[in-house]
């Protein structure tokens, strides 16, 4: 993947998607569907039609679903058995490695949240209400669910109506209270569907793609088309649509284009844990290293007996004293710049092969 570019402003605000991304939902969703389709003695939801589903609106979605599926049952029947399903295992749902630390040092660093989900409010509460300390990290009025009835029929993910909507529930507040707008340049959208890394990319903001292990394997050879916004198969009619939306989103500020391949506006990780925030202009806060010392106490333990080992070492074989102070003051200052580069990045190898 190519780098991203230099003149990037730096990120103020982050808006996440939830499901599959956040939370492990997206396989509770296919266990779900799983369920019903073997009862119907059709075969489990394959990857490929997953891809078309995740991300979108629960209608578009369900749509999609049904014309692959073709269930010997009504729909409505379709519709109660997956209910009952969904609200015993959308309560065991779980934060997927990573989150809660992204989330803490975002918050702490003063990054701005905001949640952009296409799960309706029911749903939604049965996927969280057992993880309300990690959700209260967004303010209540910059979460944006499917069915805000803010967000226009029909403009649900790919399209970039509640990436912008996201941004304007921050942007108000700031307002209010007298401080500088975010820009959409400004934000980092955090996606693990290909439809939501389009919408991201057509609200005119930089992304991260963190998609499931098999989704990755779907569009293996494609992932510059997906970050680019290019990969969501609808052909030359969605093109079409994408311009008629462009020349009519404002100021020629390109409100609905996709990207470009290699253009540094998107790159893919395979995991959030270990999230360089240097990469992004976000400066990495105190109270984030002080937790990840408390964490890593092993680590911190390991590195300060080396580096004890280091100190005697300098001050028995240098040829005097002064000397020896010198070189224990220089040891102590190499030292603890290497313990705090090491809990700043603790997995940059693991990433590395993932850009």
């Amino acid at each position: 993947m190519a780098a991203l570019e230099p003149n990037f402003p730096p990120v103020r605000a982050c808006l996440f998607d939830m499901d599959g991304l956040l939370l492990d939902t997206e396989d509770i969703y296919t266990l779900c569907n799983n369920v019903i389709l073997r009862e119907c003695n059709r075969p489990d939801l394959p990857w490929n039609i997953k891809a078309q589903l995740q991300g979108r609106p629960g209608p578009e979605a369900g749509a999609i679903f049904h014309a692959w599926a073709q269930l010997p049952i009504p729909r409505a029947e379709y519709t109660r058995k997956n209910t009952e399903l969904q609200r015993k295992h959308f309560p065991s749902a779980q934060p997927l490695p990573g989150v809660a630390d992204l989330l803490k040092t975002l918050s702490e660093s003063g990054v701005h949240l905001a949640l952009a989900t296409s799960s309706h409010t029911a749903n939604f509460k049965l996927k969280t209400m057992h993880l309300q300390s990690m959700f209260r990290m967004f303010p209540d009025d910059q979460k944006v669910l499917g069915d805000d009835a803010r967000i226009p029929p029909g403009k649900g993910k790919p399209a970039p109506d509640i990436y912008l909507l996201a941004l304007e529930t921050i942007n108000s507040g700031l307002r209010k209270k007298g401080k500088k707008e975010i820009k959409r340049e400004e934000c980092l959208v955090f996606e693990d569907s290909v439809p939501g890394v389009e919408a991201g990319r057509r609200a005119g903001m930089r992304v991260v793609w963190c998609p499931h292990p098999q989704l990755l394997k779907e569009y293996n050879g494609r992932e510059k088309e997906v970050l680019a916004g290019l990969a969501n198969g609808g052909g030359d009619n969605q093109v079409k649509e994408i311009m008629e939306e462009a020349a009519v989103g404002g100021e020629g500020k390109g409100r609905g284009w996709p990207g470009i391949r290699d253009d540094g506006w998107a790159e893919l990780v395979r995991s959030l844990e270990g999230f360089q925030y240097s990469r992004y202009g976000i400066h990495f806060p105190l109270k984030s290293l002080q937790r990840r010392l408390k964490l890593q106490g092993h680590v911190v333990h390991l590195l300060s007996v080396r580096l004890a080992e280091k100190l005697f070492t300098f001050a028995f074989t240098s040829p005097s004293f002064s000397q020896s102070i010198l070189s224990y003051k220089k040891a102590f200052a190499y030292g603890t710049r290497g313990i705090i580069a090491s809990l700043s990045h603790p997995t940059r190898d693991a990433n590395a092969g993932a850009r």
